[in-house]
């Protein structure tokens, strides 16, 4: 296969509902959509799903632009390629930028996979039909977070994610435990403790937590180690994993009893698969987590979350939770907790590219 052309779209959409963390707020939602064509006709699509600023990781919108339209693109552009992994090795000259790189690497993926009239779940083993669904839930008071968990579980999300701090954790949660005892509740820190606090993160033993994500340092995988010990809930790994490397020390090290998985952090679907496969020989169960991402990311999440290891439900909620209209159709749906795979070639949805060129604030073809 070689590549005729690459448009990119860096996109502007205002989420439905304000995204808090400790660390940041997200109202409005930048992305860039990566369409990439063939020269045989055949088109696949992409996202970057950097943030604006770099507080998730230290990729933005605007370096990621950079790597994409400097290096990357005019890179795979000169090759011809044999098949998607072929790409996940060949940008792995590049440092780091994981997020650049899987943008460029999906759009491969789903490009191949209609070459090859195969689903994207088909294409990569997936196993399952449909996917289980769960929700996250952002930092708010607790009287409208009782009510938006009600309202979720009204709508079949079958597990529910918070957002919490030190200073606004255990509190809250006992609410929700007394409000909800059956809840499959995960709790997310992103970062936000330090192995000083684990007595304090222990205290969140009895609330019978199905996990606990990403507790301390976003690149850390050691300290991780010593406070599992400590710790009866599960500990969750999700930035600390950016490469299938991170995934082995961790298992080696018992850094955690869970993974999160998520195709822009680790550069790819390439990559995304392998840390699955790893996974499930170690018995690590995984799941996908979510990006605030457009349905090209979503439809991607599901196909990855059709595997046989992703066995805890994942970030993937329907798209009219974060968007009054998505960039995909049909949208997204979750009905009974659940998402149905797609089986059309591909992704399986179809992008509005007229909407994607409405909402974009700068574009830049590749040919």
């Amino acid at each position: 296969m070689r590549i005729e052309k690459v448009e990119l779209f860096l996109t502007s959409m205002e989420l439905v509902q304000t995204f808090r963390t400790h660390l940041e707020t997200v109202k409005d939602r930048e992305s860039i959509l990566v369409k990439m064509t063939d020269v045989d006709g055949y088109c696949g699509w992409g996202e970057v799903v950097a943030f604006s600023s770099p507080w998730y990781t230290e990729e933005t919108i605007e370096t990621a632009w950079h790597m994409l339209t400097e290096f990357f693109l005019p890179f795979v552009m000169k090759e011809e390629w044999h098949g998607p992994q072929e790409v996940t090795v060949a940008l792995e000259r590049f440092k780091r930028n994981p997020m650049a790189k899987a943008g460029v690497e999906m759009a491969v993926w789903d490009l191949f996979a209609k070459r090859s009239e195969l689903s994207l779940s088909e294409y990569i083993g997936g196993v399952r039909s449909s996917v289980k669904a769960g929700v996250v839930v952002s930092v708010d008071s607790p009287e409208k977070m009782l009510t938006t968990i009600g309202m979720r579980l009204e709508e079949g999300y079958e597990r529910v994610k918070v957002k919490i701090e030190p200073h606004n954790d255990v509190e809250i949660l006992k609410m929700i435990r007394e409000a909800y005892p059956d809840l499959a509740l995960v709790v997310d820190a992103n970062s936000a403790y330090t192995l000083e606090d684990a007595e304090r993160l222990s205290s969140l033993d009895s609330l019978k937590l199905l996990m606990i994500e990403q507790p301390l340092a976003a690149d850390d995988i050691v300290e991780h180690a010593e406070l599992q010990k400590r710790l009866s809930t599960p500990i969750c790994l999700d930035e600390s994993i950016v490469s299938l490397q991170d995934a082995k020390n961790a298992v080696a090290l018992g850094s955690c009893q869970v993974m999160s998985i998520k195709i822009g952090r680790v550069g790819g679907l390439a990559n995304a698969i392998a840390i699955h496969d790893l996974c499930q020989k170690s018995g690590i169960p995984v799941w996908c987590g979510g990006m605030l991402e457009t349905g090209i990311s979503r439809a991607f999440n599901i196909a990855l979350a059709s595997l046989p290891n992703f066995t805890i439900p994942g970030d993937i909620s329907s798209s009219n939770r974060y968007w009054k209209r998505d960039v995909t159709t049909p949208e997204v749906v979750v009905e009974n907790g659940e998402v149905k795979v797609p089986t059309g070639p591909g992704i399986g949805y179809v992008v509005d590219e007229e909407y994607v060129k409405e909402i974009s604030r700068r574009t830049q073809i590749f040919q």
